[in-house]
């Protein structure tokens, strides 16, 4: 009798995780969320470039207290990745950044997504390598979430990927894809005679670059093969971990913010907050901070509560309602940062971290509401004739030709 409810046990546990395999291998979890993500992040770190665009030189470029000549020596000690120090021309920073402002527009709108994700990389970690102290939290945040994009499949919806994918029956169909990747593999052949990568970078963009050459070889000539069904199954598998990574990142930044703040003393005497709501560098809106500044109640009640919401957010990723509040309530809490402390970028950063854990139902609805106003509340939507509806279900299906 024993034996027999053992071996149901095991057997049902077997048919769980086999259920468990066949979800995180057949298809890439999470479309709405690292759709979210991608326009999150790629968002902000365009506004921040056009934002800075008159201060570029001062801030990454040759006129920054911060030389080339002492970028060379920190970057040839920790060897960091920038392809600025690939020549010390105004020429070249400004072909860097422009391509940076560009990679970023094209993500947001996600267009060739494979590509476009690593030159956003790119551009990120070589911009804030070439000037380190130039950076604050919300800059590392985007530093690593730049990395993870590479790994996730972040085109499903909410991109011109995905509308081509609808359209054309694929994401690479199309001339543009060969010829970016053409590019791409031609300065990756510049930067390895020439010395301008490490072992390790070089490793990883060639790895990237034949990954996606294998991609489009066997996207064009067998869709519908097994060639195909493995490289979904890889896309997959390192799409849910990478939303994974990001999931728990968020998770260890909130985590070890609460606690660092609980050993000290200045958020429970309240002086963490009131001190930088009287400092005129993060007071854009004085009358307001000196309000909320001159309140004890008020600061003790932002004090705690923000230490209360971050030490408390990991433990409620396991009820959905708690954690849907405690998320808008830290929402809330990056945006009146970004009003109170003039911190938009910062703050931008976070809530497009925060947006990963974000429910699949209100991003539908978001995504719905947007699609009926495009096609016109009250208006007929025109006949599109032969071909896939302009204005259909964002909700993508699980056929063979899954953008990104």
């Amino acid at each position: 009798m024993v034996d027999g409810v053992t071996g149901t046990r095991t057997g049902g546990l077997r048919a769980s995780a086999g259920r468990a395999l066949a979800r995180v291998s057949g298809q890439a979890l999470g479309p709405y969320q690292s759709a979210v993500v991608r326009i999150g992040f790629a968002g902000t770190w365009l506004f921040f470039l056009l934002r800075e665009f008159p201060h570029r030189h001062e801030l990454y470029g040759p006129d920054g207290p911060w030389s080339w000549d002492l970028a060379r020596r920190l970057i040839d000690s920790n060897r960091a990745f920038t392809v600025l120090m690939w020549s010390d021309s105004a020429l070249w920073f400004e072909i860097v950044y422009a391509v940076a402002v560009l990679s970023s527009a094209l993500l947001v709108l996600g267009w060739r997504t494979r590509a476009t994700s690593v030159v956003f990389m790119v551009g990120v970690l070589s911009l804030q390598n070439r000037s380190v102290f130039m950076g604050d939290g919300g800059d590392n945040v985007i530093h690593l979430m730049a990395i993870y994009l590479v790994l996730t499949r972040c085109a499903q919806v909410w991109s011109l990927d995905a509308r081509r994918a609808r359209r054309l029956g694929a994401a690479s169909a199309g001339r543009a894809g060969p010829v970016a990747w053409g590019v791409l593999g031609a300065v990756l052949v510049y930067g390895a005679v020439t010395g301008g990568f490490s072992t390790g970078w070089l490793v990883v963009f060639t790895a990237l670059w034949v990954l996606a050459a294998l991609w489009w070889m066997v996207d064009r000539y067998e869709p519908e093969g097994e060639g195909r069904a493995v490289l979904d199954v890889l896309a997959n598998l390192l799409h849910n971990a990478g939303m994974l990574v990001i999931m728990a990142e968020v998770c260890l930044i909130y985590a070890t913010a609460g606690w660092y703040k609980i050993q000290g003393s200045r958020w429970q005497d309240g002086t963490a907050l009131y001190y930088p709501l009287n400092l005129d560098y993060f007071t854009p809106w004085p009358g307001v901070s000196a309000f909320l500044g001159s309140s004890g109640t008020l600061v003790m009640l932002l004090s705690y509560g923000t230490v209360a919401v971050q030490v408390a957010f990991p433990f409620t990723l396991f009820n959905r309602r708690i954690k849907n509040v405690l998320l808008a309530l830290m929402m809330l809490e990056h945006a009146g940062i970004a009003v109170l402390l003039g911190l938009p970028f910062f703050s931008l950063a976070m809530i497009a971290a925060d947006a990963v854990f974000l429910p699949t139902g209100f991003l539908v609805w978001v995504g719905a509401a947007v699609a009926a106003r495009r096609a016109g509340v009250g208006r007929p939507v025109p006949d599109p004739g032969p071909g896939p509806e302009p204005y259909a279900d964002p909700e993508p299906a699980l056929p063979s030709p899954v953008p990104r």
